[in-house]
């Protein structure tokens, strides 16, 4: 009889994303680093009361190329993981869709943060493609309002001064207490709740690797700290754990 497979959680931060060219928000070159003011544009109450913030936001969001960004080796890694037939889940804090794009089950992802490929309207609550709205600012409408009911159009993230979907979050709380490996990856480890989850796979036992450019305040409990890319590192870390190689990974 075959060994079991030990279940892995994957939380996947910015960092992951960068190689598909959509930019480290909180890294040392990242958005709120260089334009700290930047940050209103994704909080909720200065995006629902001024026109001049969304509006920003909006050529935010077309100029940032979320969109189009396609996935990198440490998405496709990920997808590779899955296929292999390893148990697993990703929670991610990432709102780009990237990991669901590289072929992993949307059952499979956990999006902590929400999703910016859809809008929803903050009024009627009717969801949208947000290509679509994009599509209405590349034509000339700089704060596109909701075709429904004439309501301000948001993306179907998480904003500052917004709690995360308690729902969601207990989604990812079971998987953290459920898992023998434990992979932070490309993440500051910094925005709670999220990085709570990592303490949480710790207590119960699991083994704990971070992947990631810049020190966190998990290395010292970590089992193994990685700092070389992420596209690089991803692709050989899923091979020793698909290769059952939990000694050494």
């Amino acid at each position: 009889m075959s060994e079991k497979r030990p279940m892995v959680a994957v939380l996947t931060g910015a960092g992951i994303s960068t190689d598909s060219g959509i930019p480290d928000y909180r890294g040392p070159q990242g958005l709120w680093q260089r334009d700290p003011s930047a940050q209103e544009m994704v909080t909720i109450g200065p995006y629902l009361a001024s026109t001049e913030v969304r509006r920003r936001s909006w050529l935010m969001r077309r100029d940032a190329g979320a969109i189009g960004a396609e996935p990198n080796a440490g998405h496709r890694a990920l997808a590779d993981l899955e296929r292999a037939g390893v148990p697993m889940r990703v929670l991610t804090q990432n709102v780009d869709g990237l990991h669901q794009a590289a072929g992993l089950p949307a059952r499979k992802v956990i999006e902590l943060h929400g999703t910016a490929t859809e809008v929803q309207c903050a009024r009627c609550r009717v969801v949208g493609p947000m290509a679509a709205a994009l599509e209405r600012v590349a034509a000339g409408e700089d704060d596109p309002a909701c075709e429904q009911c004439g309501g301000v159009l948001r993306p179907r993230t998480v904003m500052f001064g917004e709690a995360l979907d308690e729902r969601v979050l207990a989604q990812a709380d079971a998987v953290a207490k459920a898992c023998q490996v434990f992979l932070a990856v490309g993440s500051s480890l910094q925005v709670m709740p999220a990085a709570l989850l990592p303490r949480i796979a710790l207590e119960r036992g699991a083994k704990l690797i971070v992947v990631n450019g810049e020190p966190t305040a998990y290395d010292e409990a970590a089992h193994e700290v990685i700092r070389e890319p992420i596209s690089e590192a991803l692709p050989k870390l899923v091979r020793r754990l698909v290769n059952g190689d939990l000694a050494r990974a």
